[in-house]
């Protein structure tokens, strides 16, 4: 495992030297436009390895790109690589229609300290919830960033991650069209955490579960999402969503496609810059 191929992988080829805020940013704004949040390999018959050099692999050198456990374990390396102080941190993320938290930890983020302060660096939770920049971890303070304003809340040492959401404009609605998801008024909750840190082996037992669990929206849908310079792709199913944030005051443009079976893994290939080794089952 090499820094400088993981370099090449994102396509970063700015200074390094310090491990500060503004490399830390940029980085991880490159990470996620270029690694796909996606679960295609349990619907190509591929088992997921919970392995730092099996995901170093996958995502690195066969360019494809995975679930938070994975994105966010290689982030994890390529932070520590560079020196700065990174640790894992698990959530609890929040089922809109549950209208609850899930009661097992099935996420996993990164908390860095720069200088005393502590951000929160999440590469791994994939469409129109994730964040672009690392959020300051603090209570209470709106942080705007170009998906939304995004903020964190804590009480009794429990954090709660939540955005606003925007209006859409879908200038072509059908009836399979994105639902608004649900929530308190425009506050859309996305996962609670502690800031107990956690090792990737604590999720092992996850890793298994989320691939053979019936009722997970992982096994229930193919999901292929990409954050853009102004935007993001979700290729979901036979969906193909393409989003332009801010489109207009407080709007974003929501553009849906539905694909034909033969038109997916081009789709993969030109949009997402995926080529798949096994048969795709969408």
């Amino acid at each position: 495992m090499n820094i400088q191929e993981y370099f090449g992988r994102i396509s970063y080829n700015k200074p390094h030297k310090n491990a500060d805020l503004q490399t830390l940013t940029a980085i991880f704004q490159h990470h996620i436009q270029t690694i796909p949040f996606e679960n295609l390999s349990m619907h190509c018959g591929e088992p997921v390895e919970l392995d730092l050099q099996a995901t170093y692999n996958k995502i690195v050198r066969k360019k494809r790109g995975g679930w938070c456990l994975e994105i966010n374990h290689l982030l994890f390396w390529a932070l520590q690589e560079l020196g700065y102080e990174v640790c894992i941190l698990g959530a609890n993320s929040y089922e809109p229609a549950e209208k609850g938290y899930t009661a097992e930890i099935n996420h996993i983020l990164l908390k860095v300290v720069i200088q005393g302060d502590s951000y929160i660096v999440d590469a791994g939770f994939g469409g129109a919830y994730q964040m672009w920049q690392p959020l300051m971890l603090v209570s209470g303070k709106d942080q705007a960033q170009v998906p939304g304003i995004f903020h964190l809340m804590e009480d009794n040492g429990i954090w709660y991650l939540e955005k606003v959401k925007r209006k859409h404009y879908i200038p072509e609605p059908r009836n399979n069209d994105i639902p608004d998801t649900p929530g308190l008024g425009n506050i859309r909750k996305i996962y609670r955490f502690t800031l107990e840190p956690r090792h990737i082996d604590d999720f092992q037992e996850l890793n298994e579960f989320l691939q053979v669990s019936p009722d997970n929206i992982l096994r229930k849908k193919s999901i292929c999402t990409l954050q853009t310079t102004n935007g993001l792709l979700a290729l979901v199913g036979w969906s193909l969503t393409e989003m332009k944030y801010n489109y207009k005051e407080d709007t974003d443009l929501v553009n849906i496609t539905t694909l034909a079976d033969e038109e997916v893994e081009k789709t993969l290939k030109d949009k997402f810059n995926i080529v798949l080794e096994n048969k795709l089952v969408p």
